[in-house]
């Protein structure tokens, strides 16, 4: 950290000019900073850290946009994209971060190639991703006017200045914008976004930049709800953490982890100064921190410029804008670039009520202002998978040590400027033995505190492993069960099929008896009534004076 009081060159149309700033400390409190002249050349007169300024830029600049791609090659930045009035846009502009001019990229469009066959459409579109791959920039996804099926990922040639379609292999995802595109290694990872029918989505693809092959994975655990306008940062090359975007009815403030090995979702607990819900913002990553700016709710942006130690999982304000600027836009674009051997987070364009095409740039403090914070606090009582994986404990207790030394340093030189100027003598000697005396004293302690807390972790976590075995195994029982179940329901269905057949050969036969009990009715009538006309006969026969022939017909 700066703690020296410095007045920030702002500078507006390439005109420097000196203005009173407050510069955040350390320990989070306002620093009030004295007026001073300041002769702005570039950005090297940019002593402070961790504030905003607008450079002095040259060259064309880009028309106003939003949801535009960004990516840095060599000390450049690259604009490719995105949104204006509705209109989505196709120009390729690049900024360089040595000079601070703006140029126009006039972009060819490539061939039939072996990875494209045919001949190349490079459309309009925004939402999309940009991202630097060996000696191309590939743009993956985002909103067209005539959406295709699929996403589809262009390249552009920084060598050739052409545009090619690549062709890819296995299921492609269904097309989108607004998600979140993260190089891990030589994968990409694509979480959720927004498709053609405005269907929000959460699913979770990767990309084998090697092979070009398409994989959807089915991570275990609660994934984020599907969301559009997040922010997305690997740790580790191994955990993929997800912070807040948006719905159609609300903005979230979420944080969610998957660990990439175990393809396992987690929603660790957060610490520090929780962030406001946004969407639209944008994120990059300076070593362990995450650095979240810009974004809104819909109702205003995002004045503050968050960080998040991704080791620790603690939120910090790195430093906030005043009124409707373009670093509280959404849709803006943030990227990492170097300036004097140091670090820089640049920022383009956004959306805040007018379409912006400024950039600003801030240099983040190398030490982290989190570090303080945690030595001299507590290990938070909720273990996340991040603090498992990458073991913060024994971090955390080497980080410990070394700023326990730097505060004994610090108690000494407060005592030698404090007193006034003695001889070296016994007394002053002793004083200072007793004071770091009781300053170890005080550290072991803490330091035995942080052990046992270390070994309770430890055991929890043993625990919770054996509560997972006895969950798998249980799981493993139900659905032997379930199995069986399934077999016998199985021969249930088979019997009753057999029982239906039957039932219709019974009633095939009840029809037939029913036929043959009414043939046998219509034959015994038959044979009344030939009884009755042949009794009839003999009694006419008798009166016609011939007896009957028997007793039976008399």
């Amino acid at each position: 950290m700066n703690h020296n009081s410095n007045v920030e060159p702002i500078t507006e149309n390439g005109n420097p000019f000196a203005e009173t700033k407050s510069i955040s400390a350390e320990n989070g409190s306002l620093m009030e900073t004295q007026e001073k002249d300041v002769v702005s050349e570039g950005l090297g007169s940019v002593v402070v850290y961790d504030q905003w300024i607008s450079p002095p830029i040259t060259g064309q600049c880009p028309k106003a946009r939003y949801e535009h791609g960004a990516a840095v090659v060599q000390d450049k930045m690259y604009i490719y994209g995105g949104n204006h009035n509705g209109r989505y846009l196709s120009d390729l502009h690049v900024l360089d971060l040595r000079s601070w001019t703006w140029s126009k990229v006039d972009a060819k469009v490539g061939s039939k190639s072996v990875e494209s066959p045919s001949p190349v459409n490079i459309g309009p579109c925004a939402g999309h991703s940009l991202i630097p791959w060996e000696n191309k920039l590939l743009s993956i996804a985002g909103h067209t006017k005539d959406p295709s099926e699929t996403i589809q990922v262009k390249a552009f040639d920084l060598q050739t200045g052409a545009w090619s379609m690549l062709k890819t292999f296995g299921k492609a995802p269904v097309s989108r914008g607004g998600q979140s595109v993260t190089l891990v290694g030589t994968t990409l990872v694509i979480f959720g976004g927004q498709d053609a029918k405005q269907t929000l989505l959460n699913d979770l693809h990767i990309l084998d930049l090697e092979t070009m092959t398409w994989d959807e994975f089915d991570a275990v655990g609660v994934p984020p709800s599907p969301r559009s306008d997040h922010a997305a940062a690997v740790h580790a090359e191994r955990y993929l953490l997800i912070f807040g975007g948006g719905s159609h009815a609300t903005c979230f403030s979420d944080l969610h982890v998957l660990d990439l090995q175990a393809m396992e979702w987690s929603r660790p607990t957060q610490q520090g100064e929780m962030p406001a819900p946004r969407a639209g913002h944008a994120g990059v990553t300076v070593g362990e921190n995450w650095f979240i700016v810009g974004g809104g709710d819909n109702k205003s942006g995002a004045s503050e410029t968050v960080v998040l130690n991704m080791s620790t999982l603690v939120w910090s304000v790195v430093t906030s804008v005043q009124g409707r600027v373009p670093l509280a836009s959404e849709g803006l674009s943030l990227v990492v670039g170097s300036f004097n051997g140091e670090d820089i987070l640049v920022s383009f364009g956004g959306y805040n009520g007018r379409y912006n095409s400024e950039v600003n740039v801030l240099k983040p403090s190398h030490k982290s202002t989190l570090q303080s914070k945690i030595m001299e606090s507590p290990v938070p009582d909720s273990v996340s998978a991040v603090h498992n994986a990458t073991n913060p404990t024994r971090d955390l207790e080497s980080e410990f040590e070394v700023g326990q030394e730097g505060k004994i340093r610090e108690i000494v030189m407060d005592n030698v400027d404090s007193e006034p100027m003695k001889p070296k003598g016994e007394e002053t000697s002793e004083r200072i033995i007793a004071t770091l005396k009781a300053e170890k004293e005080e550290l072991e302690s803490s330091l035995n505190k942080e052990k046992l807390q270390s070994l309770q972790i430890k055991q929890e976590l043993t625990e919770a492993e054996t509560r997972n075995t006895d969950l798998y195994k249980e799981l493993q029982s139900v659905r032997g069960q379930l199995a069986a179940e399934q077999s016998r329901c199985f021969k249930l269905e088979v019997d009753v099929a057999e029982l239906r057949q039957k039932l219709q050969t019974m009633e095939t036969l009840q029809k037939e008896v029913e036929l043959l009990q009414r043939q046998k009715a219509a034959s015994e009538q038959a044979a009344l009534n030939a009884k009755q006309r042949q009794g009839s006969g003999g009694v006419w026969g008798w009166l016609a004076g011939s007896p009957p022939q028997n007793a039976d017909e008399a």
